[in-house]
């Protein structure tokens, strides 16, 4: 299993429509193929100034790797990511054994 975690800050002012459309359209990735547990997440730590995660899980690397060559997963970062995301830090986990 691979749980593939995003935590960012977004260009757009607190709670505008700009961000709230982000959020709402980010959910196309929750419906590719693969993806499990899909999760939006909003920080609530002082201690970094990320105000947004997302979270998912994926069964293998063969998922994860279908999941990043996904067209609406391509659409969406260069689309909607790149153009709106100022900062993020992305973080890919397997389970210990």
């Amino acid at each position: 299993m691979i749980r593939h975690t995003v935590v960012f800050r977004l260009k757009h002012r607190e709670n505008s429509a700009e961000e709230v459309k982000f959020l709402t359209d980010a959910k196309v990735l929750a419906a590719i193929s693969g993806v499990e547990k899909f999760e939006q997440l909003r920080q609530v730590s002082p201690k970094n100034d990320y105000r947004f995660g997302f979270s998912m899980e994926f069964a293998d690397e063969a998922a994860y790797s279908r999941y990043n060559d996904h067209p609406d997963h391509v659409a969406f970062v260069r689309d909607r990511w790149i153009p709106e995301v100022e900062a993020f830090l992305e973080i890919d986990y397997e389970p210990l054994t």
